[in-house]
């Protein structure tokens, strides 16, 4: 393995902070990205420092995506306990790129307020916390622009010194692999099976071939994102094209997604015309990248 692997940039505040005591948190996904930031993370930082958090996507997620055993785990549920699907019919939409309250609802609030419950449970911490994301700067030019280490204001309260940091942001993809091989670990199944990237089954951020080999990976759950797409009048996808067109695979299984559903090509409506929501502010609660919010690997 490379020095350029082996050895991930530590900031110098981030460097003291561990050397403090500091809890050190891997927002841990049980993709790739997570699991390889885990491995580089328990080389330098102190075993009773670090621990993992997930939220686990209930419903919607990969069979057997959860952190592999190098550091303690926190769960991290949704309070309400919705599901994804549940807050989508409720909203009458799908999460968007502008507005990824799938992310804030589901990863970073229930982290956040699992992390605080952990400082405060474990004050020898001294409050200090070292916020993890398997964020990468190649996976898009909007996280190429991403910050490495910066404070995070939200946590920063109540007495709290908290900040995140990217600790794998410079590999690429392919370091990613070699890292989880070098331990003698192997990565989840589903990139074997042909998936590029683990988060939702049916992500808004998918390609079209993940989301083709998804759908038939998991048949039983594409059909009920299919039939949510009728019902609701709105389609996973930004591009306003419907899952069985996508895909080319019909929901009943024949493989015909052209004819599968008289579904046509459902294009993203603006708000004012979408189904009335429970809550008006529910459009207005972008999810910014920024936070706690495990990687997608």
């Amino acid at each position: 393995m490379s020095s350029r692997i082996a050895e991930i940039r530590v900031p110098p505040q981030c460097r003291e902070m561990i050397r403090a005591g500091a809890l050190v948190a891997v927002n841990h996904s049980g993709g790739k990205d997570s699991q390889s930031m885990t491995i580089l993370l328990s080389r330098i930082v102190p075993r009773a420092q670090l621990v993992a958090v997930h939220a686990p996507p209930r419903g919607v997620g990969w069979e057997g995506a959860g952190p592999h055993a190098a550091a303690p785990l926190i769960m991290a549920p949704v309070s309400s306990g919705k599901t994804l699907l549940d807050r989508v019919e409720e909203r009458g939409m799908w999460p968007s790129s502008q507005a990824r309250w799938c992310t804030s609802d589901f990863k970073r609030t229930p982290i956040e307020r699992e992390l605080r419950r952990y400082l405060n449970l474990n004050p020898r911490f001294g409050n200090r916390l070292v916020n993890c994301l398997g964020i990468r700067r190649d996976e898009s030019a909007a996280r190429a622009k991403r910050v490495a280490w910066r404070r995070n204001q939200r946590l920063s309260v109540a007495g709290r010194e908290a900040f995140d940091w990217l600790p794998i942001f410079d590999l690429s993809t392919e370091d990613v692999f070699l890292v989880i091989r070098a331990a003698g670990q192997t990565p989840h199944w589903a990139y074997a099976a042909g998936m590029s990237r683990l988060s939702c089954s049916f992500c808004i951020m998918a390609s079209r071939a993940d989301l083709r080999r998804a759908a038939e990976l998991h048949p039983k759950l594409y059909r009920q994102y299919v039939e949510i797409e009728r019902r609701i009048g709105h389609t996973l996808s930004p591009s306003g094209v419907s899952l069985p067109e996508l895909t080319g695979i019909s929901p009943s299984g024949s493989g015909d997604g052209a004819d599968a559903m008289d579904l046509g090509r459902l294009r993203s409506r603006p708000a004012a015309a979408r189904r009335p929501l429970a809550r008006r502010n529910d459009l207005k609660s972008p999810c910014p990248e920024s936070g706690a919010a495990q990687g997608s690997g």
